[in-house]
């Protein structure tokens, strides 16, 4: 390698961007690359299991070594059952505290409303289950096919993209002190560095400043589709119950909104 920042983004590369902190760096996958270059053992990513570990190993010419269990039984792959959490909706009371607690920004919601988990952005990372104060979220294996080498590729670049912008909005947070803070003190230059060399994701040097046009929508379309998930969630077993002409006309022009905001 030539420099190394540049060996710290080929470790990143290999690293599967669940950004879940059980390599014990809890600010995710950069700062775990970091202390790999820095001499740190390059087995303990436990999702990305021994595939990560060899290829780790090989990447910096270090023995192989053998990675840290998971409690999840190993695919086909060689790494451990990929898994999703899901949050039993009926009991959700709305208290927002998993979103904040999510790096990948894969729940929605708004406060005293239902939230649900986007499973194809989840990562499995178990970061949203000990905040959640009625215990109301479950971890499933993902029933998805596994993917190919260059789905995981692309999968991990939109994870990393979008722990980035959630490192931008917590950092924002904490400066404005508005908000719980899941995460604190968090390496600010380690990350700002990393994105000089990575263009396409977001800048980090936009911390203090305000937050973008585009991540205001974003925030504003995922209260929306939260709302509008709850809405139809009502009527739904209203319907259930009994039959009402105008309750499903309603229906059916909600679940429209919802389907041109999911696009």
């Amino acid at each position: 390698m030539n420099s190394p920042i540049s060996l710290v983004q080929s470790i990143d590369a290999l690293l599967p961007q669940t950004q879940c902190g059980l390599c014990g760096h809890r600010d995710g996958c950069l700062p775990y690359a970091q202390s790999i270059a820095e001499g740190e053992n390059a087995n303990k990513c436990v999702p990305g299991g021994q595939p990560v570990a060899d290829a780790l190993a090989a990447l910096l010419n270090r023995p192989k070594l053998p990675a840290e269990q998971s409690v999840w039984s190993v695919q086909a792959d060689g790494r451990p059952q990929r898994i999703k959490a899901v949050i039993r909706e009926d009991e959700c009371i709305g208290c927002t505290k998993c979103i904040s607690a999510c790096p990948v920004d894969a729940i929605i919601g708004s406060g005293k409303l239902m939230h649900t988990i986007l499973t194809d952005l989840c990562t499995g990372c178990e970061l949203c289950i000990p905040p959640c104060p009625v215990d109301c979220i479950d971890l499933i294996e993902d029933p998805q096919p596994l993917p190919t080498e260059a789905q995981r590729i692309t999968e991990q670049d939109d994870l990393r993209q979008r722990y980035y912008a959630y490192i931008q909005r917590e950092e924002k947070r904490r400066t404005d002190r508005k908000g719980p803070v899941v995460r604190a003190e968090i390496d600010t230059a380690l990350f700002a560095q990393f994105a000089a060399l990575n263009q396409h994701l977001p800048s980090i040097e936009v911390i203090n400043k305000p937050i973008d046009t585009a991540i205001k929508l974003d925030s504003k379309t995922t209260i929306e589709l939260a709302k509008l998930r709850t809405q139809i969630k009502k009527l739904e077993k209203q319907l259930s119950v009994r039959e009402d002409a105008q309750k499903r006309t309603q229906l059916e022009e909600l679940t429209q909104q919802l389907q041109a905001l999911q696009g």
